[in-house]
C-alpha cells in the first residue's frame, strides 16, 4: 500500500477515538493505533497480473505477487506474420524495471506498457500501431538485411542487433521507439544494440546464415504453441 494512503488511514483510525473521553474508547483507538502501525511496518506484497497468452488472450490472467525487487507490473503484445501466417501473443508479469513503447522487426511488432501500482496491469498492452510515420529503416528477413522497412506510430529510431535464440545467433534490425533504446540493456535476448535517428541509418549488410535458422525457430515456436 502506498505509505500516504496508509498514514491517511493511520490518521483516521487515530481520530476515530478521539471522539470522547472514555477509558474504553482510550483503550480502543490505541487499540487501532497499535495495529495500525505493524500494517504499516509489514508492509503490502506489490502484486500484478500475470498470463501467458499463446492463443492471443490473456482471458485467464491471474494475480501473482511479484518478488522482491519487482515494483512495476508489465504487459506485452505481439504480432507476428511469417508468410501468410498470422499470430498474436499477449504476456504480463512483474518487472523489476519500467520499460515502455514498441519495437518491429517488419515480421514482428510489439508493443510494451508498464505501470507502477497495485495490479495495475489488467488491460492489454495496446496492440502495435500499423499508422506509418514516415520513417524509413533497414530490417532482415531470409535474404537480406537490406529490406526498407516503414516505421508505425511512436517509432523515432532505427536499431540494429544481434538476435539469439536457442543459442544461435543472428542480426536483428528495424524500427523502435527511444524509450525501447533507453532501455535496450533490459531486453536479454538483444545484445550488441544500436540507435540511430536518420532514415535507414542502421546500415546494410549481408544477412548472416543462422537468420533463416532464426525464423524457422520462430515460426516452430508459433506453431507449436
Amino acid at each position: 500500500m502506498d505509505l500516504q494512503i496508509s498514514v491517511f488511514l493511520l490518521f483516521v483510525l487515530f481520530t476515530a477515538g478521539t471522539k470522547t473521553n472514555s477509558v474504553c474508547n482510550v483503550i480502543e483507538y490505541k487499540y487501532r493505533l497499535l495495529m495500525s502501525l505493524c500494517f504499516i511496518i509489514k508492509g503490502h506484497s506489490f502484486s500484478c497480473y500475470d498470463c501467458m497468452g499463446l492463443t492471443g488472450s490473456c482471458a485467464d490472467q491471474k494475480v501473482q505477487t511479484c518478488p522482491s525487487g519487482s515494483s512495476t507490473c508489465w504487459s506485452l503484445t505481439t504480432a507476428v506474420q511469417v508468410d501468410r501466417i498470422s499470430t498474436k501473443r499477449k504476456i504480463k508479469e512483474c518487472s523489476p524495471d519500467c520499460v515502455s513503447g514498441s519495437i518491429n522487426l517488419g515480421y514482428s511488432k510489439s508493443s510494451l506498457a508498464c505501470c507502477n501500482t497495485d495490479q495495475c496491469n489488467i488491460q492489454d498492452a495496446p496492440d502495435p500501431s500499423n499508422v506509418p510515420n514516415g520513417k524509413k529503416c533497414y530490417a532482415c528477413d531470409e535474404k537480406s538485411c537490406s529490406n526498407t522497412l516503414s516505421c508505425s506510430g511512436s517509432e523515432d529510431r532505427c536499431f540494429k542487433a544481434t538476435g539469439s535464440y536457442l543459442g544461435y545467433s543472428a542480426v536483428v534490425k528495424g524500427c523502435a521507439t527511444k524509450s525501447i533504446c533507453e532501455a535496450s540493456d533490459l531486453i536479454p535476448s538483444m545484445k550488441d544494440i544500436s540507435c540511430c535517428e536518420g532514415n535507414w541509418c542502421n546500415g546494410a549488410q549481408s544477412v548472416t546464415q543462422s537468420f533463416l535458422f532464426l525464423c524457422c525457430s520462430l515460426l516452430s515456436f508459433i506453431l507449436l504453441h
